[in-house]
C-alpha cells in the first residue's frame, strides 16, 4: 500500500492527574474542542473507595486486581505466581484497550498511555497537577463530598494508581520525565488547560498558522 492510500494519524492527548486536578473537566473539553473521542480511566474514585471499604485482610491493590477479572492460578506448583501472572494478563489487556483508542483517537483518560503510546505520531502526553490542598478541594467541590472524604481519597489515589502502574509497566505516573507537558492547575484555570492543550496538538500536528505579514506602512 503506497503512503498515500494511507489513513492520516489521527490526533491523541494521553492524560494523567493526581488526584483532584481537573481531568474530568479538562479531558471531555478537549476531545470535544478537537472533535475527537474522550476515553475515560478504567477506575472511578467511587470505586476505589469501594474497594477499601469491603477489603477485610487483603490489601486494596490486590482486591482492584481482583475486580478487574478472574484469577489465574496457573498449574500446581508453576514457578510464576498466580498473582503475577494476573498482573500480566491485566496489563496485556490494559495495552490492547489503549492500542485501540489511539486507532480511534482523541483524549486518553490514564491507563498508563504515556507509557504504551510513547513515540507514537501525532500524540501529546499530559500530566494535570497542582498543590495538594488545592486539588482535595476542588474534588470535593465537584462531587460534593467534605473535605475530609476528599482527602481521605486524594491519599488513596494517588497511591494506588501509582502502585498499579508501577505493578504493571514498570513506572511511577507522577514523575514528569514521560510527559510532554507538565500544567500546574493550582495557578493555571482549568479553561486555560484546555486552550493550551488543544493549541498543543495543533501545532505538533502543524495546523497553526503562522503570524500574518506586517501591512505596508501608509504613506
Amino acid at each position: 500500500m503506497s503512503s498515500s492510500d494511507q489513513s492520516p494519524v489521527r490526533p491523541v492527548v494521553t492524560l494523567f492527574e493526581t488526584y483532584g486536578a481537573g481531568a474530568s473537566y479538562v479531558g471531555p473539553r478537549v476531545a470535544e474542542a478537537l472533535g475527537l473521542p474522550f476515553h475515560q480511566q478504567a477506575f472511578s474514585s467511587e470505586q476505589l473507595e469501594a474497594e477499601e471499604e469491603r477489603r477485610e485482610k487483603e490489601s486494596l491493590l490486590s482486591r482492584v486486581f481482583s475486580a478487574m477479572g478472574p484469577g489465574y492460578a496457573g498449574p500446581e506448583g508453576g514457578a510464576v505466581p498466580a498473582a503475577q501472572r494476573d498482573s500480566y494478563e491485566l496489563a496485556l489487556e490494559n495495552t490492547r484497550i489503549v492500542q485501540e483508542e489511539a486507532a480511534r483517537g482523541g483524549v486518553v483518560m490514564g491507563r498508563n498511555g504515556a507509557v504504551i503510546l510513547a513515540g507514537r505520531p501525532a500524540t501529546l502526553h499530559v500530566l494535570l497537577d497542582g498543590p495538594v490542598e488545592q486539588r482535595v478541594a476542588r474534588a470535593a467541590r465537584d462531587t460534593g463530598i467534605s473535605h475530609e472524604r476528599a482527602a481521605r481519597r486524594q491519599k488513596r489515589e494517588d497511591e494506588v494508581r501509582a502502585q498499579m502502574s508501577k505493578d504493571f509497566y514498570g513506572w511511577d505516573p507522577r514523575r514528569p520525565d514521560r510527559y510532554d507537558m507538565v500544567l500546574n492547575t493550582g495557578s493555571l484555570s482549568l479553561d486555560e488547560c484546555v486552550a493550551i492543550i488543544v493549541d498543543a496538538v495543533h501545532i505538533r500536528a502543524g495546523q497553526v498558522p503562522g503570524p500574518a505579514p506586517a501591512a505596508a506602512p501608509q504613506l
